[in-house]
Formats: structure tokens, C-alpha cells, sequence
């Protein structure tokens, strides 16, 4: 490791529940709702009509733009509706519904890449943007647009195994039972950058997967080296891994291109191979189901599109006083109200938690201890950001760069006060965004008026 990263904590990683055990298939689910944003940037057209039969694999959602990725049916059967439902993210968003046929048939037109060890840099990309993939470690930032944004200018490559957030288990599983793709992707990946050797970054606490990755590694000759890592959360955060493997510190502002890094999700990471060697688009992904309110927690795969509730069914249900479930790890994951909601390719977890963990308090109070800003990896300070957002004091919140926040919570968690910290920091970020649109509007407006 070349340089710790700022800040940071020491949660209990909760990971006992499921880290060894293997990953089952999800039962097939009667119904998948395919959002069509299942991604940042532009969300998909839908690009089937009610009464269609579609196949495993099939594009179901054209890419309007360059930051944009396809959606693809994750099930075999006929389309029931082409319209908004409800999405992870709380809102409606358009899907594509479609109704199991239970034949789980392939798409006839999905074919691996002929003569892949042959493919540019760019042709790759291209495989990768029609497979759909995105960051599958829960940001989903198209992977072809990382990848053609950063071409001659990185030079490290970084496969980021990290898996910081406690309870969460699949990108484990995912390392120790798919290595062979995992290197596969690993490869592509130096192709595709040129580099003579890809960083996968691994914490300490999954000791047992680095131990594996480096015989295979000494086994097939693979351009790749094991980084094993403290376990100390944000490890995994982008541009804190850039400065434990290289160095390095991303400017504010600035993507790990900036320093010359690249860096891909283990799960995105096999997403390439699957797509380059097998003419696999993303239709499935691996999720750990934990916590203390589910009643046998699981890693489960799961077509894309499955509701949250199928996923709980299968691991037993949750118990009686389960009072919170979320979407992703219980760090950065969203509170979810609606068991019908979908998984999506970002979607690592569903943890469900209850009685004893309920730690929220009626009166929330800042005691000006400083604990927050001795933690932030992002060596901002919480509490001004806290108050100024409460204030409505928006041109102080953004001198104050809330927009370099990356909502990894480790204020929240050491907060003795229990302030919503990182929810004000949304709200906070979503008013300036608003007042930036506003004042646009407005410029725009007066310029016709003129």
C-alpha cells in the first residue's frame, strides 16, 4: 500500500452471516419490471410494445446517449406493460414489465466476440456499452464511458474487491467462485489500457479470496497483482483506493483519471468477459440478502428487475420487528417502502434490520464534539455543511464543497448526536442543483425575451 487515506472508520463488517456461503440461484420470478434507468445519465427508450415475446438477453431499452447503457430482458416471456413503476430510487420511473414464460430461452442474436484477443480498445467498448454494463458496485456510471474517457491517459488500472460496507458478501462470493472470470476480465481490462499489469484491491478481511486470486494469478500468468488491504471503511470509495494503491489524491472535483487511474468493480470486471467471450449483456446479478431481520440470509442470484420481496421470500421472509429494509449496504444504501420495487445492476444488498439495531432518537443534536470532520475521507466538515443546509444558506454550503461529499456516512455512523447528516448533504446537493436549473431557466428566458 502506498498511503492510507484521511479519516475513515472501523465498523463491525457483519459479514459472518453469509460470506461463506455459496451463491444460489433465485427461483424464477413470475413477473420482472426492467427500469429503464438503471444507470447515470440518460435513461433508455423502451424499445418493445405490450404483447411481445422476448428472450433472455434481448434489448428491451435503447441508449439515447453517449452516457447512457441498453437494458436487457432478464427473463423469456411476453411483455404486459410499458410504463411507469415504482423504482429503488422512490419515484415512478418507465419500465418495461414482462410476464415468466419459465423457458428461460436465450436470444438467438447474442454470439460472442469472434477473434476477441484481436479487438481495439475501441471495438471493445463498444461490446461493453451494448452488453449494458455500468459500475456494478452500486454507482452505475456506464462502464464504456469511463473506459473511453480515461484511453492514453491512465496508466494504473485498479479492480476494486474492496467490498468496504458491513453485511455485504457477493463481490466475495463472486471472487471466490468465478476466478477464472474475474482474471478473464482482468485481462481485457490491460488490453484495453495498455498496461502491463491491473491492481486488484482486496481488504484484509477476505484473506481467503486474495490467497486464491494470487495462485491463480501464479498459475495462468495473469497481468494482475493482489493489493491486500486494512479493512477500514471507505476503503473502497474510488478515489480513497487511488491513494492506498498509488499515492496519489484525485483533485476536488476531479475523476481518478485526473491521477491516471482507472477503476472497475470486481462484478463490472467479469461483465466484460462475460460480454467480450460469451456475448453476455448484464441480465442477472449476485446480492447478499442479511441482517438481523431476515430469517436465513443468503447470496442470491437474481434476474434484474426481480422485486425486493422475491428476494426476502426466498431467504425465509423477515421477522416481526423488522422495521427497516434497504437497498445496498447500511452505510450509502436507500430505505425502501415498497416490496415491489425492482433490483437493479447496482444492487450489491437487501439488508432488513430489527429491534435491537434501531438507533434513531427523537431530538437529534449536534454537541460539537468534531467527530464528523475527524472522519470524513474527504476532509470536509459535516457540521458546518449540517448547519448551513438546515439554514438554507446555499452559496456558504457550496463554498463549503458539499458536492466533493461522497455520501459514505461515516459521519452518520460516529455521530453521538445522531444527526441525519447525510441525508441533509442530499437534500443539500439537490437544492443547489435546483437553483443552478432555476438560474439557467431564467437566463435562458431573459435571452428571449432580448
Amino acid at each position: 500500500m502506498a498511503q492510507a487515506f484521511f479519516g475513515g472508520i472501523h465498523p463491525n463488517d457483519q459479514k459472518g452471516a453469509t460470506n461463506k456461503k455459496p451463491v444460489e440461484t433465485l427461483p424464477p420470478p413470475a413477473r420482472v419490471v426492467i427500469p429503464m434507468s438503471l444507470h447515470i445519465g440518460a435513461p433508455c427508450t423502451p424499445c418493445v410494445s405490450v404483447g411481445d415475446e422476448v428472450t433472455v438477453g434481448q434489448k428491451v431499452g435503447e441508449a439515447p446517449a453517449f452516457v447512457s447503457a441498453p437494458v436487457h430482458a432478464s427473463i423469456s416471456g411476453k411483455v404486459s406493460a410499458v410504463e411507469p413503476r415504482i423504482h429503488f430510487s422512490g419515484v415512478p420511473v418507465m419500465s418495461v414489465v414482462i410476464e415468466n414464460d419459465f423457458n428461460e430461452t436465450p436470444c438467438p442474436s447474442l454470439t460472442p466476440a469472434p477473434d476477441p484477443d484481436d479487438l481495439t480498445p475501441e471495438q471493445l467498448s463498444a461490446i461493453i456499452k451494448e452488453a449494458g454494463i455500468v459500475g456494478m458496485g452500486g454507482a452505475t456510471f456506464p462502464t464504456h464511458v469511463k473506459i473511453t474517457s480515461g484511453l492514453g491517459k491512465v496508466d494504473t488500472v485498479i479492480v476494486n474487491a474492496c467490498e468496504c460496507e458491513p453485511y455485504i458478501t457477493s463481490d466475495h462470493r463472486v471472487l471466490l467462485e468465478e476466478p477464472e472470470a474475474v482474471l478473464g476480465g482482468v485481462r481485457l481490462l490491460a488490453r484495453i489500457f495498455g498496461v502491463d499489469r491491473v491492481h486488484i484491491a482486496i481488504e484484509q478481511n477476505k484473506a481467503n479470496a486474495a490467497g486464491m486470486l494470487k495462485l491463480k494469478i501464479e498459475e495462468e500468468k495473469a497481468p494482475a497483482v493482489v493489493d491486500v488491504l486494512p479493512t477500514r471503511y471507505p476503503q473502497g470509495a474510488e478515489k480513497q483506493l487511488c491513494q492506498s494503491i498509488t499515492g496519489r489524491q484525485v483533485p476536488p472535483g476531479a475523476l481518478p483519471a485526473a491521477i491516471g487511474c482507472a477503476v472497475f468493480n470486481v462484478v463490472t470486471t467479469v461483465a466484460i468477459y462475460n460480454a467480450v467471450y460469451h456475448g453476455k449483456p448484464v441480465t442477472h446479478r449476485v446480492v447478499t440478502v442479511s441482517g438481523s431481520g431476515v430469517n436465513e440470509p443468503k447470496n442470491l442470484l437474481c434476474p434484474i428487475g426481480t422485486p425486493i420481496g422475491d428476494l426476502l421470500d426466498a431467504c425465509g421472509g423477515v421477522k416481526q420487528q423488522t422495521f427497516k429494509i434497504l437497498m445496498g449496504g447500511p452505510m450509502m444504501g436507500h430505505a425502501q417502502f415498497d416490496m415491489t420495487a425492482p433490483i437493479g445492476k447496482g444492487t450489491n444488498a437487501i439488508l432488513a434490520f430489527a429491534d435491537k439495531e434501531e438507533r434513531t432518537v427523537e431530538h437529534p443534536a449536534c454537541i460539537r464534539c468534531g467527530k464528523c470532520i475527524s472522519v470524513c475521507p474527504m476532509r470536509l466538515q459535516p457540521v458546518f455543511l449540517y448547519q448551513y443546509e438546515a439554514a438554507g444558506m446555499l452559496p456558504e454550503l457550496e463554498a463549503a464543497h458539499v458536492m466533493d461529499c461522497i455520501e459514505c456516512g461515516a459521519c452518520t455512523y460516529i455521530c453521538p448526536g445522531r444527526l441525519h447528516l447525510v441525508q441533509a448533504f442530499r437534500a443539500g446537493k439537490q437544492k443547489l442543483n435546483n437553483a443552478k436549473a432555476a438560474a439557467k431557466a431564467a437566463a435562458d428566458e431573459k435571452k428571449k425575451e432580448g
